[in-house]
C-alpha cells in the first residue's frame, strides 16, 4: 500500500485517507479527533461542519453516515483542501463541499447542526477564539458545537461565556467539549 495512504475503521466505516507530511497527524489518525467522533452520534437531519477539516476524516464520516450533501468542510490551507477533496472522491463522497477558508470568512454556509473541530491548541487562543464565537452564529437554535484538545480551563471557560454551559468528556490525554445553543444571543451578553 502506499506509504501516504492511511486505511483506518471508524464507526464500522471503512475508510482510506491519502496524507501529506505538511499536514497535521500525517502518520495516522489523530488521537484527539477519534476521542471526540467517539461521543458523536450522527444523525440523518444533520448539516455538519468539519471546521478546520485537515486531510478531512471527520467530513468524510459524516458523509459516509448522513450523506456528502449534508456534510460542509473547510481549511485555509490549500494543500489540506486539495487532500481533502481527493479523500472525499478516495471514500466515494465526493459531493461533500470543501471550501478554502481562513476561519470561517469564506463559508457562504449557515444553519448547522453540528460544527466539529479538533482546533490548533499549540498556538495562541486566537484560531479556537475564533472558532467558537464565530461558530456559536453559524449554528441554529439547538445545534451543537463539538471541539476537542489537551486543554481544558480556557475552552471550558470560553464555551460557557458563549453558550451558557458545557458538557466535557475525558479520553486518555484529550478533552472532548460540547456545548449547545440555547439562544441568539451569546450567553456571557446576557448578564451585562
Amino acid at each position: 500500500m502506499d506509504k501516504n495512504i492511511i486505511g483506518v475503521r471508524i464507526k464500522d466505516i471503512d475508510m482510506k485517507f491519502r496524507v501529506e507530511p505538511e499536514l497535521f497527524s500525517p502518520k495516522g489518525i489523530d488521537k484527539g479527533t477519534l476521542a471526540m467522533l467517539s461521543v458523536i452520534d450522527f444523525e440523518s437531519s444533520d448539516k455538519v461542519l468539519d471546521l478546520g477539516c485537515g486531510y478531512g476524516v471527520v467530513g468524510v464520516l459524516a458523509a459516509k453516515i448522513i450523506g456528502a450533501s449534508n456534510v460542509v468542510m473547510l481549511d485555509k490551507m490549500n494543500a489540506a483542501v486539495k487532500c481533502a477533496k481527493e479523500n472525499a472522491i478516495l471514500n466515494g463522497v465526493p459531493e461533500v463541499k470543501i471550501y478554502e477558508s481562513d476561519g470561517l470568512k469564506d463559508l457562504p454556509e449557515k444553519d448547522f447542526t453540528l460544527i466539529l473541530s479538533n482546533p490548533p491548541y499549540h498556538a495562541d487562543f486566537n484560531v479556537p477564539k475564533e472558532f467558537i464565537e464565530k461558530g456559536f452564529n453559524r449554528l441554529v437554535i439547538g445545534g451543537k458545537m463539538y471541539m476537542v484538545t489537551k486543554r481544558k480551563e480556557w475552552y471550558k471557560n470560553k464555551l460557557i461565556a458563549i453558550f451558557g454551559g458545557v458538557k466535557i468528556w475525558k479520553i486518555e490525554d484529550y478533552f472532548v467539549f460540547m456545548a449547545v445553543k440555547k439562544d441568539s444571543h451569546y450567553a456571557e451578553a446576557k448578564h451585562r
